[in-house]
């Protein structure tokens, strides 16, 4: 099953908050496998964003090109995902960011890694991994 990150739970990885333990054990599934976990643009830039303002711009890049070193694939956002994520956005009080990460895991079929309790009135439309 394809793993799906949102933004809280590459932000705990990188702050070695609670739950980082299951990030990095997913990392390295992914890795051993040769597969990668996904994440959306969307959330991608909700990290860049997150640690720009807590850390600066150099802190920032270097968390970028961390993740593009990891066994992560950064997946573009198309209309067809822009529509997913609308439809959990209509349905759902969750932020919308969240509602891309959401969307990329219903469209692959996936496994959302996440700490973020946001998440908990989409458990009967996805699979969420709590970390």
């Amino acid at each position: 099953m394809t793993g799906i990150l949102d933004a809280q739970a590459l932000l705990a990885f990188f702050g070695k908050e609670r739950g980082h333990e299951k990030v990095e054990s997913a990392l390295i599934k992914a890795l051993e496998a040769g597969s990668h976990l996904l994440i959306a643009s969307v959330n991608f830039g909700e990290v860049y964003y997150v640690v720009l303002r807590r850390h600066g711009s150099e802190k920032a890049e270097e968390v970028a090109r961390t993740i593009q070193s990891l066994p992560i694939e950064v997946v573009d956002v198309d209309p067809s995902l822009a529509k997913e994520a609308g439809r959990f956005k209509a349905k759902h009080k969750i932020s919308y960011a969240d509602c891309f990460a959401a969307a990329l895991t219903k469209v692959n079929k996936g496994e959302l890694l996440t700490g973020d309790r946001e998440f908990e009135q989409l458990e009967g439309d996805i699979k969420i991994a709590w970390i």
